[in-house]
């Protein structure tokens, strides 16, 4: 598998993306809470869920095959496990996505001593923790059918991330879309990326270019 190197930027996204939902409420004790601590207490919760995952995929498997070996091979039940597997296969997927994400975090983790990185990722949190309210509501303007406090955290964080490097940090739009697409792929589900990249969009068409 080829591994392709991160930029310090992009380190820093992933950084802000783990430990944003570790963030303090009021951005000033956001330096004395370290990025580590928010980092680990992410990585934890995400292996976590990765291990709830794995669980679930295999409990899927079994009643698939429950079914299968209970079953008088009719085509009723025949489909029905058949869905039962295909559903446990993307499942399994999901949380071996998840595992190779968790073996890469330390690594990922130990570069927040880095001050370019540990700089960067800050500077991300705390824009988008200070422009929470105004970012939510562009967000809002630029979805059809959906409400920004009913999306999936990491879908959420991801959003905001985009937009507060598009609004408040100076990222070129195109640049902030393709990075945020490129979060999601790593960390959101199978079509999370172009939910994601249909906002951003749309974001852009409606909002920061008006």
């Amino acid at each position: 598998m080829k591994v392709t190197k991160k930029s310090p930027r992009q380190i820093s996204r992933e950084l802000a993306l783990l430990g944003i939902s570790q963030m303090p409420i009021k951005a000033a004790k956001l330096e004395k809470k370290k990025l580590e601590e928010m980092v680990l207490a992410a990585v934890r919760t995400l292996t976590i869920e990765v291990e709830e995952a794995l669980v679930t995929a295999a409990e899927e498997v079994q009643k698939a095959s429950d079914r299968l070996l209970g079953s008088q091979l009719s085509a009723t039940d025949i489909n029905s496990a058949r869905t039962m597997v295909y559903e446990a296969i993307e499942l399994s997927k999901n949380a071996i996505n998840g595992i190779g994400i968790a073996v890469e975090l330390p690594e990922v983790i130990q570069l927040t001593n880095q001050p370019e990185v540990r700089s960067y990722a800050i500077e991300i949190m705390a824009k988008v923790n200070i422009n929470k309210a105004e970012i939510d509501e562009l967000l809002e303007k630029s979805m059809v059918d959906w409400q920004v406090n009913r999306l999936p955290q990491i879908d959420r964080d991801i959003l905001r991330i985009a937009l507060a490097e598009m609004l408040y940090l100076g990222l070129p739009e195109k640049v902030a879309i393709n990075e945020a697409v490129k979060l999601a792929k790593r960390y959101s589900g199978e079509d999370g990326y172009r939910f994601i990249n249909g906002v951003l969009a749309r974001v852009v068409e409606s909002v920061v270019n008006c």
